[in-house]
């Protein structure tokens, strides 16, 4: 037994063979697949010399982006590099001395981030006093940055009360002094709603994954989506109370994702991840755990293909999970 698969639903031309667990269920991971491509399947089984296909077909269409990573390193944390639909990218990767600190992909035409993704254990956290100002990159153009330096986003107009929302945060980078100046470049904040998101569930969030990284590494992205991937959602727009000549889009919902892996040596022998996934606005209590998405949900509603560094096999277990309880028990 196994499946049948191909580009049409009539021509089911490639095959996989199965073998059924101890209560008769099967499946497999299909790898080398097309991107952005609809795929159909169906089971099969063979009795004797006669192979019985079942007569309903399904689908599903591969995510368009490359399995490549952004930057070519075996860094757990990356996701896939952007498909050609996403211009105007800047990425980079900023450092203390050789250690890396976070990878971000940041829009240069509409000033805002899409995802940072970056490492964390104890020794990057611990009791630095938070910066008074903010600062621009040091690597683009002013140009291509808001002026957020010395204050938020404005509140003259009908998007009231958002914040500078990091999306790597200050107190997951405030035990090195170069690392925590970096979480306060103006291309890792985006618009957030301040009261009970940024300073409630979200923050809650942050101190629950900063508590798990206390005992072991782990790997985070951190993102902020103006629309779900095929969406339609009004984006609104605020600007900075020093630049209101640039728009910046509010993004209609933010993300994080959360990684750990085992190792033996260099090999990666297994892994478990967990989403979250809210939209931009004010929440009542702190219970993130509501919240949880699977890995493989979130890059449906992204578009984004994450942790493409871990292996086909081990990747596609880890982001199966959506149970907060079972990420911090791995």
């Amino acid at each position: 037994m196994g499946f049948r698969y191909g580009t049409s639903a009539a021509a089911l031309n490639s095959k996989v063979v199965c073998t059924p667990n101890a209560s008769g269920y099967f499946s497999t991971t299909l790898t080398g697949l097309a991107k952005g491509t609809t795929y159909y399947y169906a089971p099969y089984a063979v009795v004797g010399s006669t192979t019985f296909v079942a007569e309903e077909v399904q689908s599903f269409t591969t995510l368009s982006v490359s399995v490549n990573p952004v930057v070519a390193q075996s860094w757990p944390e990356l996701p896939a590099e952007f498909d050609s639909s996403y211009s105007n990218l800047h990425i980079s990767t900023y450092y203390a001395g050789s250690e890396r600190n976070y990878t971000i992909a940041y829009d240069k035409s509409l000033y805002t981030t899409y995802w940072v993704a970056y490492p964390l254990n104890s020794g990057h956290m611990g009791s630095l006093s938070r910066p008074s100002s903010w600062s621009y990159a040091p690597d683009l153009a002013t140009t291509y940055q808001v002026d957020l330096t010395n204050h938020t986003y404005s509140t003259n107009n009908s998007n009231t009360g958002h914040s500078r929302g990091h999306l790597i945060p200050n107190a997951s980078r405030n035990g090195n002094s170069t690392m925590q100046l970096q979480t306060f470049y103006v291309i890792n904040s985006v618009p957030q709603i301040q009261n009970s998101f940024n300073d409630g569930i979200w923050s809650s969030l942050e101190g629950a994954v900063q508590s798990v990284a206390k005992s072991e590494e782990i790997y985070v992205v951190s993102g902020a989506a103006l629309q779900t991937a095929g969406g339609s959602e009004t984006i609104s727009y605020t600007t900075a109370v020093d630049e209101p000549s640039k728009k910046v889009p509010v993004p209609n919902y933010f993300y994080k994702l959360v990684l750990k892996v085992e190792k033996s040596g260099s090999t990666v022998t297994a892994a478990k991840a967990v989403g979250f996934w809210f939209e931009n606005k004010a929440h009542s209590g702190t219970d993130y755990a509501s919240y949880t998405k699977s890995v493989n949900e979130i890059e449906e509603l992204t578009g984004f293909n994450f942790f493409v560094n871990l292996p086909d096999t081990i990747e596609e277990a880890a982001e199966s999970n959506s149970s907060w309880s079972t990420f911090t028990a791995f």
